[in-house]
């Protein structure tokens, strides 16, 4: 009996340390556990099974930007979807071409020292800022939001235009100083636009803020071009 019971003694801490031995040595060829995270995927079913699938009742041609803009223009090729301002045709129908040769905008260039050889020159200078690869890239935004503005309001700016050239870079800084002026006021004196309480200033400085860096930027490069 003491011999078994020694023997009882002996064998349970190697028992214990075997336990212990198997145990961590499977812990550690164990796949570790990953905490599942919540899908984010949002659906018009909300997530209920009894609602419909956008996806298998939707038609293939209307899913994406790209595919419904074909669709629409298959359907009609004048959809305002897809339409691009004609800006060619309106500078026929305007005859802003007549209309930039009566006000002399070209020997009024010239006299400020805009000529085809200076024009040349700046080509690569142009192509080196990166501002061809700009006009590229935004070829959509060009035609249809800023084309209109320039070409719709060609004949009432292009008098503006050639008494400012005929005055010389004075005038666009002056230009540039009420633009920037009047953007002031509005702020400081927090101006609201009637009737929606918005302040003007900010909404004014959507088109002040840029007129006035053009107007400035003009000026510099015409007094540069007179040195």
């Amino acid at each position: 009996r003491k011999g078994s019971t020694c023997a009882r003694k002996t064998m349970a801490p190697l028992t214990n340390y075997l336990i212990l031995a198997t145990v961590g040595v499977t812990a550690a060829f164990s796949p570790a556990h990953v905490a599942s995270r919540p899908s984010t995927r949002l659906s018009e079913s909300f997530g209920f099974d009894f609602a419909e699938d956008s996806y298998a009742n939707t038609p293939d041609v209307l899913l994406g930007e790209a595919n419904y803009k074909q669709w629409v223009k298959r359907v009609d090729e004048n959809s305002f979807l897809n339409r691009k301002y004609n800006a060619i045709r309106r500078v026929r129908e305007l005859d802003l071409v007549g209309a930039t040769a009566d006000a002399g905008i070209l020997s009024k260039l010239e006299a400020n020292g805009l000529d085809l050889a200076t024009l040349e020159e700046l080509l690569p200078v142009i192509e080196e800022a990166g501002l061809l690869s700009v006009v590229a890239n935004n070829q959509q935004l060009l035609i249809n939001g800023v084309a209109p503005l320039l070409v719709e309001g060609a004949p009432f700016l292009l008098p503006v235009v050639a008494g400012a050239l005929e005055a010389g870079p004075s005038a666009f800084y002056l230009g540039a100083f009420i633009a920037a002026g009047t953007e002031a006021l509005l702020i400081t004196n927090n101006v609201e636009v009637p009737l929606v309480g918005l302040p003007a200033g900010v909404i004014a400085g959507l088109l002040l803020v840029p007129l006035a860096a053009v107007l400035a930027a003009v000026g510099a490069f015409l007094s540069s071009l007179k040195k």
